[in-house]
């Protein structure tokens, strides 16, 4: 299995699409959560496994609302990517020590192998080009990374959103076979899968 092929001016059609809907409403991803979030949250992010030494970056940061949790574990740096310039702005008005990164994960230009841990919550259904994606994550990953693919609703609720979003989602893998072949071509493998009601987490090891 293989992600499809996508052109570049559909990708750029695309995220600019996603970045006028999410800068429009951003209001909507601010505290307070639905019940059980916040604690499904503490497990996405538990499972990345960060130490003090770890360069973290929270993909698709939204508002930060992952920062708080990851800040708990003292990582040594945070780097929050987004392709709304007003949710960055936000993350860093309220976390002024996490370094924004503006734009398309596939063209995030951070330096080769310097990223510990990345974290993908809520956003796997929103990247466009996952081939050149995952390509750039394994780029800037270290040996022995971890890449953790979540959502605190869990995977089915991707198919309400479907019906409200202006622009397309994708589904998340959904058991271990899947996962394996998706993301093996890029030099991962799969170390955690967790596919409940509520809560979906992927965890591959690079």
């Amino acid at each position: 299995m293989k992600f499809k092929e996508i052109t570049d001016n559909e990708i750029k059609q695309i995220d600019k699409l996603q970045s006028e809907y999410f800068s429009k409403y951003m209001h909507l991803f601010d505290p307070p959560l639905p019940d059980g979030v916040p604690e499904r949250l503490e497990k996405i992010v538990a499972s990345a496994g960060i130490s003090r030494t770890d360069v973290v970056l929270d993909m698709g940061t939204g508002t930060g609302i992952l920062i708080p949790i990851i800040l708990k574990y003292n990582p040594s740096l945070i780097y929050a990517n987004d392709l709304s310039e007003k949710m960055l702005k936000s993350v860093k008005e309220r976390y002024p020590d996490v370094r924004t990164e503006h734009g398309d994960i596939r063209d995030l230009r951070l330096q080769d192998r310097t990223v510990d841990v990345v974290l993908i919550n809520a956003c796997y259904p929103n990247i466009v080009d996952k081939h050149g994606s995952f390509n750039n994550i394994r780029r800037i990953t270290k040996t022995g990374c971890r890449v953790v693919i979540s959502h605190p609703m869990g995977g089915a609720f991707i198919n309400f959103l479907q019906e409200k979003v202006p622009f397309p989602l994708d589904g998340f893998p959904e058991n271990k076979t899947v996962a394996k072949s998706l993301f093996e071509p890029y030099g991962f493998r799969v170390s955690g899968f967790v596919n409940e009601d509520k809560l979906y987490i992927l965890v591959l090891e690079g």
